[in-house]
């Protein structure tokens, strides 16, 4: 894989070997990052199911200025961690091996707060929807945060009060929801 835009274009970086990821192709990444190039500089961002952390250090690449990776695999993370030594982001970065859930409630626990949350969750596995609705409990997205789903089109997502719908494109099969929290009246 390879980072597309940013200070750190045209950098490649490993990706896991097999078929149990799905690294997002060039040409959705490239258009998710066109709908929020405005809302990365300087926001702390979380990629919650990494793979290869492909997300996070393209958010890094524009302009983030903290990410933390997780991903259940031990194997990933320690992917995930090579590649961000190889790329100089080892200051501004952190990497949990937790499931979903349990790495959620670690961030509750740390105090924190994500002003963009990625979710690229196995498709059929329905942990997008059980994601969603763990972070809007535990009050982990920012009071002007954006959380980017990955999906297709076949699983919908089931949006969590409190989260609403701002823009959704699709690209093939694959589908790009981005979504807000709801501001009180």
């Amino acid at each position: 894989m390879r980072i597309i835009a940013g200070t750190l274009k045209g950098r490649t970086f490993d990706t896991p070997k097999g078929m149990d990821t799905r690294p997002t192709l060039d040409r959705v990444k490239e258009a998710l990052f066109g709908m929020i190039q405005f809302e990365i500089f300087g926001r702390n961002v979380l990629d919650l199911f990494s793979g290869s952390g492909n997300l996070g250090l393209e958010a890094m690449s524009r302009g983030a200025k903290y990410a933390v990776f997780n991903d259940s695999s031990r194997e990933c993370a320690e992917l995930i961690k090579k590649n961000i030594a190889a790329l100089g982001l080892a200051a501004d970065t952190s990497v949990t091996s937790l499931n979903y859930t349990d790495a959620l409630n670690l961030y509750k626990r740390q105090g924190r707060s994500f002003d963009i949350i990625f979710l690229d969750p196995p498709y059929a596995s329905g942990f997008a929807s059980e994601a969603l609705e763990k972070i809007a409990a535990l009050e982990l997205l920012s009071a002007d945060g954006l959380i980017v789903v990955e999906h297709d089109r076949q699983n919908g997502l089931k949006l969590p009060d409190g989260i609403g719908l701002e823009k959704e494109r699709s690209y093939g099969k694959v589908v790009i929801s981005l979504l807000r929290r709801l501001q009180d009246d």
